[in-house]
């Protein structure tokens, strides 16, 4: 009897501690991690995170609002719809710099100047929010995304005290224009995202809306103050990875600009070639309408059908028509017409 008197208290009290969130000692620091651009489109825009550093209870955790899963059910076709679930995800911090590490991608680290309570009061929120049931949240990229959410939750731990003050060299700068900072203008990804986003992101961002990016919660997170602004935001900042200079040299023959000119050049041609013989070629005339049609559809899609804020007011169609297919459908149904006739 006291033997299962002793299991049982040993087991009441192992669930009450797994119950407790973690208590920091006095020594605990909190960082907001900055990972530089990768070279690919998904991670073109850099990297923000929560790093909670405890030597004394030896904690060194990573935590950020980056995840998403491919193997999720309809994940392309929510994607698209702007309906893709992201979530928090923890790591740990040796991992987490040995990932980035190895992809060349510079990290920097702004130890947060917060009181204890303060720092005890943003764990317990990330612990909380790392809960299964509390994991997930609706992604947009404008304003709720991997470095929105490291604004978002410093504030609370800081009871919304936060006086973010415009940084040094700053410019007021439209959406498009900050997305471009990132991207090679002469790229597919580039030509993509002008493609598909319309001309609501042409309008200036505010101060804080260009904290959608890593790299201004960087630069708005070092100019910012707490405590009615007698005291700074960031208490240190060091660079934990720089990034090793390489030569990246991306093809021209492979470029949106090589090919469309390529493109054009034969419409040229063959429209001359047309002109001179007094002929038309028709399947010029069908390609260019439904190709031109379809990519019309798809705009008009993200525009009307998606919960993408960035696709509204979409002046692409005004070259890309989606009518273009109803023109070139009349046409083939004329032609059975007089066929039949």
């Amino acid at each position: 009897m006291q033997k299962q008197l002793t299991l049982l208290v040993s087991f009441l009290f192992f669930i009450t501690l797994q119950a407790q969130p973690n208590i920091l000692s006095n020594e605990a620091e909190i960082s907001v991690l900055t990972v530089g651009p990768g070279n690919d489109l998904n991670d073109a825009f850099g990297h923000s995170a929560f790093r909670i550093l405890d030597r004394k209870n030896k904690i060194d955790e990573v935590y950020g609002y980056g995840e998403f899963n491919f193997n999720a059910p309809n994940f392309y076709l929510k994607f698209a719809q702007g309906k893709l679930n992201y979530s928090i995800g923890k790591d740990d911090f040796y991992r987490f710099y040995q990932v980035y590490a190895y992809y060349n991608r510079s990290i920097k680290a702004q130890i947060l100047n917060l009181s204890q309570t303060e720092k005890q009061k943003l764990y317990n929120f990330l612990q909380n929010n790392y809960k299964p049931e509390n994991r997930n949240y609706l992604y947009e990229f404008f304003f709720d995304n991997c470095a929105t959410k490291i604004k978002d939750v410093t504030n609370i731990a800081a009871n919304n005290t936060i006086q973010f003050k415009l940084p040094e060299n700053y410019e007021e700068k439209s959406f498009r224009t900050l997305i471009h900072e990132n991207l090679n203008r002469n790229s597919w990804g580039s030509l993509g995202i002008d493609m598909a986003l319309g001309s609501v992101i042409d309008k200036k961002a505010t101060p804080e809306e260009q904290m959608f990016l890593p790299k201004y919660i960087y630069k708005f997170f070092k100019a910012a103050t707490i405590n009615n602004g007698s005291t700074p935001l960031v208490k240190e900042s060091k660079i934990l990875y720089a990034k090793k200079e390489t030569v990246e040299r991306e093809s021209f023959l492979t470029s949106p600009l090589f090919i469309f000119g390529i493109i054009g050049f034969l419409i040229i041609f063959i429209t001359y070639k047309d002109y001179k013989n007094n002929k038309q070629s028709k399947w010029l005339d069908i390609t260019l309408f439904s190709v031109t049609g379809l990519i019309g559809v798809v705009i008009l899609l993200l525009w009307f059908a998606t919960n993408h804020t960035g696709t509204h007011q979409n002046y692409n169609l005004l070259w890309a028509c989606p009518i273009n297919i109803l023109v070139l459908g009349t046409n083939y149904i004329k032609r059975i017409l007089v066929i039949g006739l």
